[in-house]
C-alpha cells in the first residue's frame, strides 16, 4: 500500500469519526435544541436593553440578569395568570351566555354584504342559511366532530406541561448567555473567521443583526396591533376587552394575527342587537390586521439593510415551514444566503 493511499484512509476515517461525532452531538441535544434557539435568540435581541439595565444597575451583570430573567417569566406568567382570573371572577356571566347560547337567533344578512365585491353574495347565501337553521341546528351539525374536536383539546391540553418545561429551559439558557454572552459571542466570531476569514465574521455579525431586527419588527407591530385592538374592544362596549388584548398579543406574537379574537367580537356585538357597533369593530378590524404587512418589513430593513422582499419571504416561508422559530431563522438564513452569494459573483476573477 502506498503512502497515498494510506493517507487517503486516514482522511476519510477522520472525516467520518467528525460526522459521527457531531451526529451523536446533535442527537443528545436534540431536546435542548428548540430551547436553545429561543434563548439564543431573545438574547440577541434583547442584549441592548440588557447593557442599560447593567449600567443603571452600576455595572452589576449578576443583578441585569435577574432583572431579565424575571421580566421574562412575567411576560409569560402575567397574562396567563390575568385571563384565569378573569374567567374565574367572571364564571356566572360566561355560564349564563353558553346556557343562552342555543337558544340564540341570528338575524339575516344585512343588504350591505351582498353587495361586497366577488364573495358578497356567497358570504351572504351562507350568512342567510346559518340565520334561518337557527344556532339548535348548527349544534346538530357540528355534535359528530364534537369527539374529534374534545380529542384534539385534549391533545393539545397535554402539551402544555412539555411548553411549560420548554419555557423553563428558555429561560435558564437565556440567563447563561445574559451572563457569559461576550465569551459566547466571541468563540461564534472567532469560528466564523476560521471559517471564512473576514467574510465569515461579517457573516456572523450579519446573522445578530438579522435577528435583532426580526425581534424588532414582530415585537412592535404585536404592540401596535394589540394595542389598536384593544381600543376598539373597549369602544365598541366588548366584555373582557383587556383579557381579550392580552390573547391577541400573544395571537400576533405567534402570527396568527388579531381577526381570530376581533371577527367573533363583531358578530357577537351584531347578535346582540348592536348592528352599528358590531359593523364599525369589523371595519376597525381589518386594517388592524393588515397593518403587519407593512409595519413589520418595514421595521425589519430598518434594523438590517437587506432587501425588504428578501426580508418578507424569509419571514414567511420561515414561519410556514419551521413554526413561530422560522420567523427568525428564515431571515437569517435568506441572508447570509444572499451575502455569501452576492461577494462571491462580486469577487469573479477577471479574464485575462
Amino acid at each position: 500500500m502506498t503512502t497515498e493511499s494510506r493517507d487517503l484512509t486516514r482522511i476519510v476515517l477522520m472525516v467520518l469519526f467528525i460526522v459521527a461525532l457531531i451526529v451523536s452531538s446533535f442527537r443528545i441535544l436534540q431536546p435542548f435544541l428548540l430551547a436553545t434557539v429561543w434563548a439564543a435568540t431573545i438574547a440577541v435581541a434583547t442584549w441592548p436593553l440588557l447593557l442599560k439595565v447593567e449600567g443603571l444597575l452600576g455595572k452589576r451583570r449578576g443583578a441585569a440578569v435577574a432583572v431579565m430573567l424575571v421580566v421574562m417569566l412575567l411576560a409569560f406568567i402575567l397574562p396567563v395568570g390575568l385571563a384565569v382570573d378573569s374567567i374565574v371572577s367572571h364564571r356566572e356571566t360566561i355560564s349564563g351566555w353558553l346556557t343562552a347560547l342555543p337558544e340564540m337567533t341570528i338575524p339575516a344578512a344585512p343588504a350591505w354584504v351582498e353587495k361586497m365585491p366577488l364573495a358578497g353574495a356567497t358570504i351572504a347565501t351562507a350568512w342567510n342559511e346559518i340565520a334561518a337553521a337557527g344556532t339548535k341546528a348548527i349544534f346538530v351539525r357540528l355534535s359528530p366532530h364534537t369527539k374529534d374536536a374534545f380529542a384534539w383539546l385534549m391533545n393539545r391540553a397535554g402539551g402544555i406541561g412539555t411548553l411549560f418545561v420548554q419555557f423553563l429551559l428558555t429561560v435558564a439558557i437565556a440567563g447563561i448567555l445574559y451572563a457569559k454572552g461576550e465569551i459566547a459571542a466571541l468563540g461564534i466570531i472567532r469560528f466564523g473567521r476560521r471559517l471564512g476569514g473576514d467574510r465569515g465574521e461579517r457573516v456572523v455579525r450579519l446573522a445578530g443583526q438579522s435577528v435583532r431586527a426580526v425581534a424588532l419588527g414582530v415585537i412592535v407591530t404585536a404592540v401596535v396591533q394589540s394595542f389598536l385592538s384593544g381600543i376598539g374592544l373597549a369602544v365598541a362596549g366588548v366584555p373582557f376587552a383587556t383579557m381579550l388584548t392580552a390573547v391577541i398579543f400573544v395571537l400576533c406574537i405567534a402570527q396568527l394575527g388579531p381577526f381570530l379574537v376581533m371577527l367573533p367580537a363583531s358578530i357577537w356585538l351584531y347578535m346582540q342587537g348592536s348592528h352599528g357597533w358590531g359593523i364599525a369593530l369589523f371595519a376597525w378590524s381589518v386594517p388592524v390586521g393588515l397593518i403587519d404587512n407593512v409595519l413589520r418589513p418595514l421595521l425589519i430593513k430598518r434594523g438590517a439593510d437587506l432587501p425588504l422582499l428578501l426580508i418578507f419571504a424569509g419571514v414567511i416561508g420561515g414561519l410556514l415551514s419551521l413554526g413561530v422559530v422560522g420567523l427568525f431563522v428564515g431571515p437569517v438564513v435568506l441572508a447570509v444566503t444572499y451575502t455569501l452569494l452576492g461577494q462571491w459573483v462580486a469577487n469573479e476573477p477577471q479574464v485575462p
